[in-house]
């Protein structure tokens, strides 16, 4: 499945956007090894309950969950390991004072790859309180019943 712009999408979190609050959102390359690439080729991967880290500089992927490819044999490398992440170096100077705060932090949004490079799509978000959780809720319920409605007197009005 591609996307516009080339991407051809490996997974998406879709619960971030469900327990975040997103600002802004960042690309970045991920370093991988051979046997990763091939799973993530086959759509192996799962970012639930991961997060992107700065250390000394760098950013790494924390908790993403590659499953190991059935060919590599004992090559496989731990499904949970840190990766890596490969960013510009403005890109971290802008994003460091940010996560320094208190309630922000770096969230996966989607993994997928463009021109051939598997790319991660890093969201800087804040987390969403319950009342706002089911307020949203409440609001896309709403949104439905109204499209619902357009939708029947539409087809009212072409009978």
């Amino acid at each position: 499945m591609t996307e516009a712009g080339g991407r051809k999408l490996i997974t998406s979190n879709r619960r971030a956007f469900h327990d975040y609050e997103i600002l802004e959102t960042v690309e970045a390359g991920i370093v991988l090894v051979g046997p990763e690439v091939k799973s993530l080729r086959e759509g192996r991967a799962n970012l639930s309950d991961s997060y992107a880290v700065l250390r000394r500089g760098e950013a790494f992927l924390v908790n993403a969950h590659v499953s190991p490819y059935d060919k590599a044999g004992r090559d496989n490398p731990e499904p949970r390991r840190e990766r890596k992440l490969l960013m510009h170096r403005a890109e971290l100077s802008r994003l460091g004072p940010k996560l320094a705060e208190r309630g922000f932090t770096l969230v996966p949004l989607s993994l997928y790859f463009k021109a051939g490079r598997a790319k991660v799509e890093l969201g800087l978000a804040r987390g969403k309180k319950q009342y706002d959780k089911r307020e949203a809720l409440k609001k896309r319920e709403q949104d439905r019943e109204i499209e619902r409605a357009k939708r029947a007197s539409r087809d009212r009005e072409s009978e």
